[in-house]
């Protein structure tokens, strides 16, 4: 009987670990016998960590940002120009952004890229309600912060397109950022430089 408990907790977490990006069968066998041999302390930790990040995060119902509070804090400042919207693929992209300190306006996440080979189409990003930011008017500019991929480089194309019709300025970060880079592993130097020379679509 407790053999068979044991072996039903490992499958059930097995198919857990799986489920998460880029973790196959043996990674995720690495995972939970590094788990069965931390104290249980620990593993409690991850757990309530994991179960406090969904409890706890929102999502903006502004730039769509993850913070604990809606709209983010970005949202929320005052001081920051309201008619310069800065889109983003990922959350973690404004982290890195906001490190440079060189960029004062607002950010829209996209949260993913275009990626037609992994099904991934313009309904399952948050596209429309940058469309419909721009339409409620104030937004001046929109510079697009895709990273320099090919998913990137044609969900900016398609933004952009969808954008011109609409009489907002459409910028580009430079492409002083290197091709086939991501923003989490640019020098915040790099990062400043392409925020100061965003050239237009």
């Amino acid at each position: 009987m407790g053999k068979t408990e044991n072996k039903r907790a490992f499958e059930v977490l097995m198919d857990e670990l799986r489920k998460l990006p880029g973790i196959g069968t043996r990674s995720a066998e690495r995972i939970a016998f590094y788990l069965l041999r931390e104290p249980a302390e620990s593993s409690f930790g991850l757990a309530d960590a994991i179960r406090k990040f969904k409890t706890d995060l929102k999502v903006c119902g502004v730039c769509g940002n993850v913070s604990e509070v809606d709209p983010c804090p970005i949202c929320r400042d005052g001081s920051r120009e309201k008619g310069v919207v800065l889109v983003v693929e990922q959350p973690s992209d404004i982290a890195m952004l906001e490190q440079t300190g060189s960029y004062k306006g607002m950010y829209h996440v996209l949260m993913g890229r275009l990626a037609p080979l992994d099904g991934i189409e313009a309904g399952d990003l948050n596209i429309e309600p940058l469309l419909e930011r721009v339409r409620s008017g104030g937004v001046e500019e929109v510079i697009l912060g895709m990273n320099p991929t090919l998913e990137g480089d044609g969900t900016a194309m398609y933004l952009a397109e969808s954008l011109e019709t609409m009489g907002v300025k459409v910028t580009r970060l430079a492409r002083g950022m290197p091709a086939g880079s991501v923003l989490a592993g640019l020098s915040k130097t790099v990062l400043s430089d392409a925020i100061q020379s965003r050239s237009r679509v």
